[in-house]
């Protein structure tokens, strides 16, 4: 029987799981990078012809023209990569408070109590009006958007990473440690860190489509970033003047293009996820 030729066989198809998810991951993370870079070799002041405004897609402009006769490609990747920066910033910060406030849980029984009614004060708020008010306290902006996301979506990663570090402190190893005198910062330096750290890895890509998105949705809404910068909520705030004149493409692209990116940023989450994770290799 003879061997079936190679170029019958699909590269992904002979790869074994862990093969297609590191291929995944990679060409994802390669994909993200891209936008991100074309994104800050961009100059924010993107140049204007009003002898050109408005037109629709076209081979010259993909992505058509604005009002004022800029490239809506340009103008959506700069957007991406401003969206791409805060919500890298906002997962950080977010993911170094639930690391924080679940390593202050651990320490005893009041501890664990107030850290507790802090995440249910939190998770009690809508996410929207939290980050608008923490924006406006903090002036908008960048820092103020960033911020705002980032004091508004450590509950999640909070709460998995206090279940996990009360399960690990309930262990042999731990109980042991305590015997020969060894202080909690002790036990969770060398024992409880090196055991979440992969769950603190992973929460921070899965923040990082939702920081994205309520980025760009308080943006939207003028709660967040300026109007001269130029963010994806505020391309789609400015085509909401001109979809009555049949502008379609102003904000048919960008918002492609950023659920796009959140996808992208799932599927890494959910990848990095099953290569941590045996157990969810099959889910």
């Amino acid at each position: 029987m003879s061997e079936i030729p190679w170029y019958n066989k699909g590269l992904f198809s002979s790869l074994n799981l862990r093969q297609k998810t590191l291929l995944t991951i990679g060409l994802t993370v390669l994909v993200l990078l891209v936008i991100f870079i074309s994104g800050l070799l961009i100059d924010a002041n993107l140049p204007t012809n009003f002898s050109i405004r408005m037109r629709p897609p076209s081979f010259e402009h993909i992505f058509g023209t604005d009002w004022m006769g800029r490239d809506m490609f340009i103008r959506t990747i700069k957007g991406l990569s401003l969206s791409i920066m805060i919500g890298l910033g906002a997962s950080i910060i977010s993911s170094i408070i639930a690391m924080i406030l679940a390593f202050i849980s651990s320490i005893n029984k009041y501890c664990d109590e107030f850290v507790s009614w802090l995440i249910d004060l939190f998770a009690s708020i809508p996410h929207i009006l939290l980050i608008m008010m923490i924006s406006i306290a903090l002036g908008k902006g960048a820092f103020g958007v960033t911020m705002a996301v980032a004091f508004s979506h450590w509950v999640s990663l909070t709460r998995v990473l206090r279940a996990e570090i009360l399960q690990i402190n309930t262990s042999e190893y731990v109980a042991l440690s305590e015997k020969f005198g060894k202080g909690k910062f002790w036990i969770a330096k060398e024992h409880i860190l090196p055991l979440v750290l992969s769950q603190i890895f992973v929460g921070i890509l899965l923040v990082f489509p939702h920081a994205i998105m309520h980025e760009a949705s308080v943006t939207f809404l003028g709660f967040g970033l300026s109007p001269h910068e130029p963010a994806i909520g505020i391309i789609l705030s400015e085509s909401m003047s001109y979809l009555a004149m049949g502008a379609w493409w102003l904000a048919f692209f960008p918002g492609i293009a950023l659920l796009i990116v959140v996808l992208l940023f799932d599927i890494i989450g959910d990848n990095l996820k099953r290569l941590i994770d045996p157990s969810e290799a099959n889910n």
